[in-house]
C-alpha cells in the first residue's frame, strides 16, 4: 500500500529546514562467484571524514551453485553479512535488499533517516535465455526518501563486443516490465530520481588492443571514449539521452587477471586448438542517473497550465515546491581489489532537497525502568495518519542492530494493546522475552503496510536481572535472545 507522500510537520534533524544534503555512496562490482574480501575499508571509504547517509550496493555474479543459493535463501549470504557487520557498529542497518541468482541489490542508510525511508518496494527481471534464466537481467529497490521517489535498478547485461544493440533492448525491456505498486511511481521513469549501474557490458570499439593499452598506461583515457558504445548508443537512442555520466577518468575496469592489475594476460583455446585473441579493456561497470524530466511549458504559463492532465500538474508543483539536484563528487574504480576479474567502481552522489516531510509517523518510548524482573511497556502515539494493520509490530533491538530482523524480540501493537491514554497507546513485553543480561537497546515501530520502520525510540538501558543474579543462573542463548538457565544446568 502506498503512503501519503505529501505529509509535512516540524523539523526533527536540525539544520536548514529549506533545503538538505545527503550523501549517497554507490558500489558496482562483478565480483566472478568469489567469496568477499577480508577488507573492504577502501570500497565503503570507511576513513573519510564525511560518513555517506546512505550506501547502494550493487553486486553482479554473486555465487549462486545449488547448495550455496539454497543457504542463502535461509540465511545471509556472505557479501551481504560482510557489508552489514561493517556498517551496523557504524549505525547504518540494511533497509531493503533483493537477489536474483548472481544479481544482488543492498541498500544502507544511517539510523537516524530510516523513519522517513518509507514505500519500500523490490522487484527483479530475467533476461538471459529469452528471459526465462536469471543470469543476466535487472533487480531494482524502490522508495520514497523524505517524499522524493527513488529507485536503484542494478543490471548485468548481455556480454561480447557485437551485442551493443542488444544490451540496450535489454535495458529497455526491464524498464518496461518493472512495475510497482505505487500510484505516484508505477514505472521506474515516473520516479523523481533513477540511478542505473551494474556490469553493463559495454566495450570499446573499432580502436585495437595495442592503442587501447597505450591510452591506459599514459591515461589519456578521452581518447576513447568516443568509441565507448555506451557513449555511442546515447548518440542515437532517446532514452539513454535522459541519463548523466561522470566523465571516464579512470581504468577500464574489465578484464583483469586475478590477484593483480594486469590486463588480461592469458591465452584462450579456440575450438581447432589456435589461441585466441586476449579480451581488449573496457568500461564495463558503470553507474548513471536521472533526474525526471521537468514539464514544459508551452506558451504563456497560465494557457500552457491548463493543457496539462493531472499527473503533469503535480510534477510541475512538486518540481518547484520540492526542489531536487543531484551532483557526483567522485567516479573512480577501486584498483586494490584482485578477487575479480573486474575491479569495482565507486560513485558518490550530493543530493540537495526540500523534504516532504520530517517527522516520523509514530512517537514510541520505554515506559519506567526495563529488566527481565518485570513486564515491561512501550508507549506508543501516531503522529500522522498513516495505514495501520493488526500485522503491525514494535521490534526490540540492540543498539547497532544490523537490519529489520535483527530484534531481540518484538510485540504485535494490536493483540497487545492494554489501554488508551490520551493519545498515547501502551503495549506490553512480556519480561521473559526481555535479555537477561540487560544492555543498551531501542524500540522500532514496524508498518506492515508500509514495509519498513516508522518509529524509533531513543536508545535506553535494560538492566542486569537481579533476580537472575541472586538465584546463580547464567545466561544462554536462544533464537537470539538472552535467556536464563540454572547455573548447574548451563555446563551440562
Amino acid at each position: 500500500m502506498e503512503e501519503d507522500e505529501e505529509q509535512s510537520g516540524l523539523c526533527v534533524i536540525k539544520g536548514n529546514c529549506d533545503e538538505d544534503s545527503f550523501r549517497l555512496h554507490m558500489v558496482t562490482w562483478n565480483v566472478a562467484t568469489a567469496d568477499p574480501p577480508d577488507d573492504v575499508t577502501s570500497l565503503l571509504q570507511l576513513n573519510s571524514p564525511k560518513a555517506p547517509d546512505l550506501y547502494v550496493i550493487g553486486l553482479q555474479e554473486v555465487y549462486s551453485g545449488p547448495l550455496r543459493f539454497v543457504s542463502d535463501i535461509a540465511f545471509d549470504d556472505a557479501w551481504s553479512y560482510l557489508f552489514m557487520s561493517v556498517l551496523a557498529p557504524r549505525k547504518y542497518i540494511k533497509v531493503s535488499s533483493i537477489r536474483m541468482q548472481g544479481l544482488l541489490l543492498l541498500f544502507f542508510s544511517k539510523l537516524v533517516h530510516v523513519p522517513f525511508i518509507r514505500d519500500i518496494q523490490t522487484t527483479y527481471t530475467r533476461t538471459g535465455i529469452f528471459g526465462y534464466w536469471g543470469n543476466k537481467g535487472g533487480v531494482s529497490i524502490r522508495l520514497s526518501f523524505y517524499g522524493h521517489t527513488v529507485c536503484f535498478l542494478n543490471c548485468h547485461l548481455a556480454a561480447h563486443m557485437n551485442y551493443a544493440t542488444e544490451r540496450v533492448d535489454e535495458f529497455e525491456s526491464i524498464l518496461d516490465a518493472q512495475t510497482f505498486e505505487c500510484k505516484k511511481a508505477p514505472a521506474i521513469v515516473d520516479h523523481r530520481l533513477v540511478f542505473w549501474f551494474g556490469d553493463l557490458n559495454f566495450r570499446i570499439q573499432d580502436h585495437g588492443m595495442h592503442f587501447v593499452r597505450t591510452c591506459i598506461n599514459n591515461q589519456t583515457f578521452n581518447l576513447l571514449w568516443s568509441k565507448d558504445q555506451l557513449i555511442m548508443m546515447k548518440q542515437k537512442e532517446q532514452m539513454l539521452q535522459e541519463f548523466e555520466e561522470g566523465p571516464l577518468d579512470f581504468q577500464p575496469t574489465y578484464k583483469f587477471d586475478l590477484n593483480s592489475d594486469t590486463y588480461d594476460s592469458r591465452l584462450y583455446r579456440t575450438r581447432f586448438g589456435f589461441n585466441g585473441k586476449k579480451r581488449k579493456p573496457a568500461w564495463t561497470d558503470r553507474i548513471l542517473w536521472r533526474l525526471r524530466p521537468k514539464v514544459q511549458l508551452q506558451g504563456k504559463q497560465e494557457e500552457s497550465k491548463a493543457e496539462l492532465d493531472t499527473k503533469q500538474i503535480k510534477q510541475l508543483e512538486e518540481d518547484v515546491e520540492y526542489p531536487l539536484k543531484v551532483r557526483q563528487d567522485l567516479y573512480t574504480s577501486s584498483m586494490e581489489y584482485g578477487i575479480s576479474d573486474h575491479k569495482p567502481v565507486i560513485g558518490m552522489f550530493t543530493l540537495e532537497m526540500r523534504k516532504m516531510y520530517d517527522t516520523p509517523l509514530v512517537r514510541l518510548q520505554p515506559e519506567g525502568d526495563w529488566s527481565a524482573d518485570i513486564d515491561a511497556m512501550v508507549v506508543y502515539s501516531p503522529l500522522q495518519p498513516f495505514p495501520s494493520s493488526t500485522w503491525d509490530w514494535i521490534g526490540l533491538y540492540k543498539v547497532g542492530f544490523s537490519n529489520v530482523s535483527d530484534y531481540i524480540t518484538y510485540t504485535w501493537v494490536k493483540d497487545n494493546e492494554v489501554a488508551f491514554i490520551e493519545e498515547d497507546i501502551q503495549v506490553y513485553v512480556g519480561k521473559e522475552e526481555i535479555p537477561v543480561k540487560g544492555g543498551e537497546c531501542l524500540l522500532c515501530y514496524y508498518s506492515n503496510a508500509l514495509k519498513c520502520i516508522i518509529g524509533i525510540s531513543e536508545p535506553f538501558k535494560i538492566h542486569a536481572s537481579k533476580v537472575a543474579i541472586e538465584e546463580g543462573r547464567q545466561p544462554e542463548r536462544i533464537n537470539g535472545l538472552d535467556r536464563t538457565v540454572a547455573e548447574d544446568d548451563f555446563w551440562k
